[in-house]
């Protein structure tokens, strides 16, 4: 009697929170309590996808956060704001979960407060505006969020058995309890559909790194993405050197030609974001130009390394000695020839974009050419370059034959590639492997959290190129590598030991019912004996 005295006091108070008042609940509406938990179980997942993504997202969001400084000017890490807001609103969704949870356990009414409702319904609201944007502006993501569910199938699959499992406490109380057929029946057969669905999902779901050890490829080489960019600025010789003291053995950078035909290093069009041209009294008004109708003398004017210290892009500046920090405010803009020269005396290969020059431009079609003639003069080995941009391509490799071309599209019938360069939600693990099996050299860009390079090596990628070099380079292995056999085993007795639970849970919640019926029916007596007496 203490016992359901006390379960009862508890009931009381979360019901409390749940309905925003203490008082015992009168009768409501149960077809409506249903639609009401339905919704929130709905919500609840529907903002757990939201947060599963934004976690996803943190690979490229360098890109998001480049991007609006272009069109706001001002830097902001929005990996940092998506998540704190998702995780508010996930936090809400679940303690609504839990209390709907314990009060349907405990046959109690919902009656859910309608400043939950307005609430659940914002947090509804906010989640599909997420989406709806990043479908709008960032669509090539939905490819990354789908890579992400590949590579990481078997531990998605384990854990939506076990919250579909625990799932049938609530369903087992509201299913003997309710005397609706209809929506009774239809609330069981959707259950039972979707846990069904779950048990069988691994059929249909292929995760590269379920593969026997032997049978992995060697670690894919990590390309610096413009050198090392979370330990010094973007394209310049210290992220350079950042690189190359990580063991890097490949620049990846952009390059673009001066008014004055010298090629040099910038990703930008504008050389807003990654120099001080405000602080120029000649140049301030022009830095929503293209950095290409500048001359050589006024982007050698310019700092380049200075904003790396006031916006701390990838917020890695903890990582500095006091002699990076002096390094740093050092920086400038480097010309193609002196990154050449540093590759030809450190044995470093380059891979770099070429910027046209827009229209008007004294070198707008001349530019490849002047490219060309720049690395040429430096007597770098031609082995050396690993040329991308498919400009003059023909007439690049009669100047050049020693260039290793590398081609940044798919291959296409009859094609004798040798190497592609493209995007990681470009290529399937299928065709990654058919392109390994063909002996065409594959890398993959741009790599940065260690699930994604640990399924690109399961994959059979030859290399990546990362603004983490210094992250990636000290895995050893995968950060997961399951054996396909021990799969089977874990994947059989996941589903076993979760429909042993869920007939468990029917069998508890139908015998605690028919023990609040005797309870109930003792108490009627009782009183019926009292008051006859």
């Amino acid at each position: 009697m203490a016992r359901e005295t006390l379960c009862s006091s508890c009931a009381l108070c979360l019901g409390g929170f749940h309905s925003c008042s203490c008082k015992k609940a009168k009768k409501t509406n149960p077809t409506c309590e249903c639609i009401w938990v339905l919704l929130i179980f709905l919500i609840f997942f529907f903002t757990m996808i939201w947060m599963y993504i934004t976690l996803i997202l943190r690979n490229d969001i360098h890109n998001f956060n480049e991007e609006i400084f272009r069109l706001l000017g001002c830097w902001q890490d929005w990996s940092v704001v998506l998540i704190i807001v998702a995780a508010i609103l996930l936090s809400y969704c679940a303690l609504l979960v839990l209390l709907s949870m314990v009060l349907v356990v405990c046959a109690r009414p919902l009656r859910l407060h309608c400043v939950h409702k307005v609430l659940i319904i914002f947090c509804a609201a906010l989640v599909s505006l997420g989406m709806i944007g990043l479908d709008i502006k960032w669509k090539i993501e939905w490819a990354a969020v789908a890579i992400s569910l590949q590579a990481t199938s078997p531990f998605l699959h384990i854990g939506a058995v076990i919250g579909v499992s625990a799932l049938a406490w609530v369903l087992a109380g509201y299913f003997w309890e309710t005397k609706g057929k209809v929506l009774k029946g239809l609330v069981l057969v959707m259950y039972v559909l979707l846990v069904c669905a779950l048990f069988v999902s691994p059929i249909f779901t292929a995760s590269p790194c379920v593969m026997k050890a032997s049978d992995l490829h060697p670690k894919p080489k990590i390309i610096g993405h413009r050198g090392a960019p979370m330990l010094a600025p973007e394209n310049t010789m210290m992220s350079f050197q950042k690189m190359v003291e990580s063991g890097g053995t490949v620049f990846e950078t952009d390059v673009s030609v001066s008014l004055d035909g010298i090629p040099f290093l910038m990703h930008d069009e504008t050389l807003r974001r990654t120099t001080n041209i405000k602080k120029f009294a000649e140049l301030w008004f022009r830095d929503g130009e293209n950095c290409t109708n500048f001359t050589w003398n006024d982007l050698r004017k310019l700092n380049a390394g200075d904003w790396f210290l006031e916006r701390n892009p990838f917020g890695t500046n903890n990582l500095l000695s006091a002699a990076d920090h002096e390094e740093v405010k050092k920086q400038k803009i480097p010309s193609l020839e002196e990154i050449v020269n540093a590759c030809r005396d450190r044995n470093i290969s380059l891979i770099f974009d070429l910027r046209q020059p827009p229209p008007g431009h004294p070198y707008n079609e001349s530019f490849v050419n002047v490219t060309v003639s720049a690395i040429l003069n430096t007597s770098i080995s031609e082995e050396l370059i690993f040329w991308l941009p498919d400009d003059n391509r023909e007439e690049v490799m009669k100047r050049a034959p020693g260039f290793r071309q590398i081609y940044g599209r798919k291959r296409m019938k009859n094609d004798t590639l040798d190497a592609v360069n493209l995007s990681y939600t470009n290529l399937s693990v299928a065709e990654i492997r058919s392109y390994r099996k063909d002996n065409i050299s594959v890398n993959l860009f741009v790599v940065n959290e260690a699930w994604l390079f640990s399924h690109l090596w399961c994959a059979g990628a030859t290399s990546v190129t990362s603004n983490a070099f210094h992250l990636l380079k000290d895995l050893k292995r995968p950060i997961w590598l399951m054996d396909p056999d021990n799969y089977l085993i874990i994947w059989i007795v996941a589903d076993v030991v979760a429909f042993i639970h869920i007939i468990w849970a029917f069998a508890i919640q139908k015998k605690c019912l028919q023990r609040r019926e005797e309870e109930s029916e003792t108490v009627l007596l009782m009183k019926i004996e009292n008051l006859v007496s």
